[in-house]
Order: structure tokens, then sequence, then C-alpha cells
């Protein structure tokens, strides 16, 4: 993603990404989709179930609603699973491969 007439921001949560600890990034990135253009990176993520696709989700929701673009970097694994597996993967705005 490039930014046009503007800079991109980087979110990076790092750690644990789960039900007991998702409450804690969900606004920060709410907030962050909201303000720009944004790419999360989650490639300090250790561990991620099905709250960490569900705060994706949310954010790719509250980024177009206001009219900015969130792209997705460094996809952990289990969570590319758990997309596959409730078939929305192709609606995960991946980063392409550098």
């Amino acid at each position: 993603m490039s930014a046009q007439g503007g800079a991109v921001t980087v979110f990076a949560p790092a750690g644990e990404l789960t039900m007991v600890s998702a409450p804690a990034v969900l606004e920060d990135g709410r907030r962050l989709a909201r303000a720009g253009d944004l790419v999360v990176d989650f490639a300090g993520v250790t561990v991620a179930d099905s709250a960490a696709l569900a705060l994706l989700l949310d954010w790719m929701r509250c980024a177009r609603a206001a009219g900015n673009r969130l792209a997705v970097r460094s996809l952990p694994a289990g969570m590319a699973s758990l997309a596959a597996l409730y078939d929305i993967d192709a609606l995960l705005p991946l980063e392409p491969a550098q």
C-alpha cells in the first residue's frame, strides 16, 4: 500500500492476541483505522486465536467506514488457517510479498 497525500501508519500488536488480550488493543486499532491508511503488522504476535481474526475484521470495517485503506502484513499461519476455515481468507487485504 502506498500513501497518496499522507503517511501510512503501521500498527504492530505484539505478544498474545487472544480472547483474553484482544480487548486491550481493540480501541487502539479502531482509532488508527479511522485516522488514516493503516498497515497491521502481525510479525510480533506470538499466539493468535479467533479473537485476533475478529479484531482484524473490526479494524477493516472501521477503516472502510472512514474511507481509509487497511493492509495486513505478516499474518500468522494460525490466523490464515482460521480465515480459510471460515471462508473469509479472500476478504483479507494481505500486503503483497516483497
